[in-house]
C-alpha cells in the first residue's frame, strides 16, 4: 500500500500569541544584545561585510577580521580598488574563499553601478555577487529597519523549535512554512531589532546542542517546550560521510628563492596559492608522490630535501592530511624559466619573507609557518643548485 504524503506543517495556530512572543523577545534583546562593531554604526557597507564574513564562521572570529577588514578598507571605494591578493589575504584563515572573492565584485559593482553608494532596495541589494535570499533580508532589515524577515540557520532552529516542526528543515515545504512564520511573527517597524534578536536569541539561548531553556525569555511560546521535544528539534538531515584524502607537496628552494603557485579560477581554492602537490595514489610514499606530483603541475624534475611536516586541514566534507618536504631541481633545469603550468595559472620564485604577503589554503598556510621557522632553510637558500 503506497504511503501517505506527509502533511505540511500547520501554519501559525491563531491561539498563538504573536504579540506576546515580539514583546518577550524584543525586550530580551534589549537588554542581551552583545556590542558588535557593525552595530554601532549600522552603516550599510558594515553591515553586509559582517553578514558576508558571519556565513559559516563563529562570531569572535568574525568580529576580529572585520575589524583588521575596516581598518584596510573603510569604506565601498577603498575596497573596490584593491587587488584581488590584498583582500584573499585579509581573509586567509576564514575559509570559503568565494565570499571575498564576490566581496570584491559587489564593491566594484556599487562604484560602478550605484555611484558608490550602498543599494537601498532589496532587489539592488540581492543582485550584488555573492548575496543570497537572507543575506539581503540581513542587510535591508538591519541597515535600514525594513520590515523583512532574515532567515538563517539560527532562526531556522528557534522557529523549528517554536513550532515543534517535526519534519526536517533541509526540506522545501517546511523552508517555506518557516519563512511564513517569520514574516507573519514580524513587527512593522521593528524588523531591525525584531531580526537581530531572532538571530542573538538563536545563537546565545537557544542552541544547537544546548539550548538553554531555563533561561529562555520565549519559554512559554514553545510548543517543543510543551511537549518534551526540544532535544529533537531541529528534525536535521543525515549528514555527508566524511572523506579523507592523503596529499604531498613540495617547497622548492632555488637560487635563493621559494616556488609558489596561484590556483585556477576554475578550481578548488581559486585564486589562493600554495606548494605544488597532489592526491598520495595506492602504492606511493608521500615523498614519491610529492615527486611526482610536482613534475606533473609544473614540468620540473626534484630531488627530496627532507620532510617539514604534515598538517591537517578541512575543507567541506573532506578531511585532508598534507606531507610537506622540502625539494630542489635536478641539475640542468633552470626553474625560473623552464617550468610549465599544468595545474594553476600563475608562479612565482620569492624570497621568503615576500611570501607571507599572498593568501593560502589552511594547510599550505600552516606549512608555509613551518617553512619559515625551519632551521634548514637558510641552508638550503645558500646551497648551490
Amino acid at each position: 500500500m503506497p504511503k501517505a504524503p506527509a502533511k505540511a506543517p500547520a501554519p501559525l495556530a491563531g491561539a498563538f500569541d504573536i504579540e506576546g512572543f515580539r514583546t518577550d523577545l524584543l525586550n530580551w534583546f534589549a537588554s542581551c544584545a552583545r556590542d558588535l562593531p557593525w552595530r554601532r554604526t549600522l552603516e550599510p557597507y558594515h553591515v553586509w561585510l559582517s553578514e558576508i564574513m558571519l556565513q559559516q564562521t563563529q562570531m569572535d572570529r568574525a568580529v576580529q577580521y572585520f575589524q583588521r577588514f575596516i581598518l584596510r578598507f573603510p569604506d565601498m571605494a577603498s575596497l573596490a580598488a584593491a587587488h584581488e591578493d590584498e583582500v584573499l589575504k585579509l581573509w586567509e584563515g576564514l575559509g570559503y574563499y568565494s565570499r571575498a572573492k564576490n566581496l570584491l565584485r559587489a564593491a566594484r559593482v556599487v562604484m560602478s553601478g550605484h555611484g558608490g553608494e550602498f543599494p537601498t532596495t532589496f532587489e539592488a541589494v540581492r543582485a550584488l555577487p555573492g548575496v543570497g535570499p537572507y543575506t539581503a533580508g540581513a542587510v535591508m532589515s538591519v541597515a535600514y529597519n525594513d520590515t523583512r524577515p532574515a532567515v538563517d540557520a539560527n532562526v531556522e532552529r528557534v522557529l523549528s523549535r517554536l513550532l515543534d516542526i517535526d519534519r526536517p528543515v533541509s526540506e522545501p515545504e517546511v523552508k517555506r512554512r518557516i519563512l511564513a512564520a517569520a514574516r507573519e511573527l514580524l513587527p512593522p517597524g521593528q524588523a531591525r531589532a525584531f531580526n537581530q534578536g531572532l538571530m542573538e536569541f538563536g545563537a546565545l539561548v537557544c542552541a544547537p546542542r544546548k539550548p538553554d531553556c531555563l533561561r529562555c525569555p520565549v519559554t512559554r511560546h514553545c510548543l517543543a517546550k510543551a511537549s518534551g521535544t526540544v532535544a529533537q528539534r531541529p528534525v536535521l538531515s543525515p549528514k555527508p560521510s566524511i572523506i579523507r584524502v592523503d596529499m604531498a607537496c613540495g617547497v622548492l628552494v632555488t637560487g635563493g628563492l621559494v616556488f609558489i603557485q596561484k590556483r585556477r579560477a576554475d578550481d578548488v581554492w581559486p585564486g589562493l596559492w600554495e606548494f605544488p602537490g597532489g592526491v598520495i595514489e595506492p602504492g606511493e610514499t608521500p615523498e614519491q608522490a610529492m615527486v611526482r606530483e610536482f613534475s606533473e603541475e609544473t614540468g620540473l624534475r626534484v630531488r627530496p630535501a627532507g620532510k617539514i611536516a604534515v598538517v591537517r586541514s578541512s575543507y567541506t566534507r573532506y578531511r585532508i592530511t598534507l606531507h610537506g618536504y622540502f625539494c630542489q631541481a635536478e641539475p640542468g633545469q633552470n626553474p625560473q624559466q623552464d617550468h610549465q603550468l599544468h595545474e594553476a595559472e600563475e608562479a612565482r620564485l620569492l624570497p621568503p619573507p615576500q611570501l607571507k604577503v599572498f593568501a593560502f589554503p589552511s594547510g599550505h598556510a600552516r606549512l608555509l609557518s613551518r617553512v619559515l621557522t625551519d632551521v634548514r632553510l637558510e641552508g638550503l637558500l645558500n646551497s648551490p643548485d
